[in-house]
């Protein structure tokens, strides 16, 4: 589950000082610097330090909308592949001026991640220009933090608060974190008897009466030598059928358990077959964005009609996660409970699958040559651009530009990267993110 360093995404429009930050950050004069805009063009990556903490820095191209500047177009979406990759976005403006056309429209890309912003008010080189640079907080990106570059003034503070927003760093995240795995499924499957097995104790209550685990349950256990923090949860049922408060809340437990879980583990009963509780629940589980393991328990009591039609229902009634493996087990006995192991390790990795860039875009190129996106109301959508902005799960931004892309032809793309790499057990996101074309703002 090893992750690369946190990338730091410089980025703003042409000439407000976005390469002499990177080099004051750096310590080391890396970035090309000039006062002719536009001298950076491609993305630049540098290693960086900052109190014990590593992380990389990229330097993009300024970023505008005028269409008669010189490859305004391919620069522009060069900084928009490194905001997509970015753990966390330093948007450099100029203190001394107001905020132009050109901000705004760089504002307007960042509002939507404004978590991971921390806006830099350069060339604040007196207390009176900080003091002005308050105007820019009304982009709605946060206060901006007084730097001037090249003077280093505001840059440690800048640094201080940079560093204690980025994600801890791979090593650390490696070594100290435990994968967590959310038993899920309607009332009455096993779960807690699963969790029982696999604890190899009575940790929770085993009761044929629907319902009886009300809260989350974590108990953390070592499966072939590596050790994961197991989740039972309350059974997710339908509103409905849920009388009581108390099991209502159990619910809303066990989704908020889903949603910060690395894993999902959904056992279907065998017996009953995939129910449209089961179908709701998986659905819940991929929307999460953990990885998945379907699990047919019971498997050793269901005759030989009743195992081919269960197969046959997962087949058609979870198609729609038919990227996630199907172990058949029995919790009470722990019949093949040996192949969990390894494919939790299996999933986990997947999840954290990453594409290099130049690889996925030579594979989007053949995909798209092959089966183009389909017309929409007379116009054709054009994919410049894609990156892996995230891991866990993988998700690939697209740089769009035209017509509409459908859910039918990202599917398509889905399916395509999923025949290239392995991403067995992880969901994909597929995350559309319009390029500005060469007209200047309306």
């Amino acid at each position: 589950m090893s992750r690369s360093k946190p990338l730091i995404a410089i980025v703003g429009r042409p000439n407000v000082g976005k390469s002499t930050l990177v080099n004051r950050i750096v310590g080391r004069r890396a970035a090309v610097v000039q006062e002719k805009p536009g001298v950076t063009r491609d993305r630049r990556y540098f290693e960086a330090e900052w109190n014990g903490r590593s992380f990389t820095v990229i330097d993009t191209g300024g970023w505008q909308r005028s269409a008669d500047a010189e490859l305004v177009e391919d620069i522009r979406t060069q900084a928009e592949l490194a905001i997509a990759a970015a753990d966390l976005i330093v948007f450099v403006v100029d203190a001394q001026g107001i905020i132009s056309t050109d901000d705004a429209a760089v504002a307007a890309l960042l509002r939507p991640a404004r978590d991971r912003v921390v806006v830099a008010a350069n060339k604040s080189d007196n207390e009176g220009i900080a003091r002005s640079a308050g105007e820019f907080g009304r982009m709605g990106l946060g206060d901006p933090v007084p730097v001037s570059a090249i003077h280093g003034q505001g840059v440690a503070e800048l640094l201080d608060i940079v560093v204690g927003r980025i994600p801890d760093a791979a090593e650390d995240r490696a070594e100290d974190r435990i994968p967590e795995a959310a038993i899920i499924g309607r009332p009455n499957v096993g779960k807690s008897t699963l969790m029982n097995r696999l604890t190899g104790e009575e940790r929770v209550v085993v009761s044929p009466v629907p319902g009886t685990t009300r809260d989350p349950i974590d108990v953390d256990i070592e499966i072939d030598g590596s050790t994961y923090r197991l989740i039972d949860t309350a059974g997710i049922r339908r509103k409905p059928k849920i009388s009581e408060d108390v099991e209502y809340f159990a619910v809303l437990r066990a989704r908020e358990v889903l949603r910060r879980a690395d894993a999902a583990l959904l056992l279907v009963d065998a017996l009953d077959g995939v129910t449209h509780q089961d179908q709701r629940i998986a659905e819940e589980a991929a929307r999460s964005g953990a990885a998945l393991i379907v699990l047919l328990n019971k498997w050793d009591a269901a005759d030989r009609d009743r195992k081919e039609q269960t197969t046959a229902e997962v087949g058609y009634k979870l198609g729609f996660a038919g990227w996630a493996p199907v172990l058949r087990i029995s919790a009470l006995s722990g019949a093949r409970l040996h192949r969990l192991g390894p494919a939790l390790e299996t999933v986990l990795a997947n999840r954290e699958r990453r594409i290099p860039t130049p690889a996925l875009n030579r594979l989007l190129a053949e995909w798209t040559g092959e089966h183009p996106p389909p017309v929409r109301k007379g116009r054709r959508p054009r994919i410049l651009y894609a990156a892996q902005s995230r891991t866990a799960p993988p998700t690939l931004a697209l740089f769009v530009k035209g017509g509409k892309i459908d859910d039918t032809y990202l599917r398509y793309l889905e399916r395509r990267a999923r025949q290239a790499y392995d991403f067995m057990g992880t969901p994909i996101r597929l995350v559309i993110r319009r390029s500005a074309g060469r007209k200047g703002p309306r």
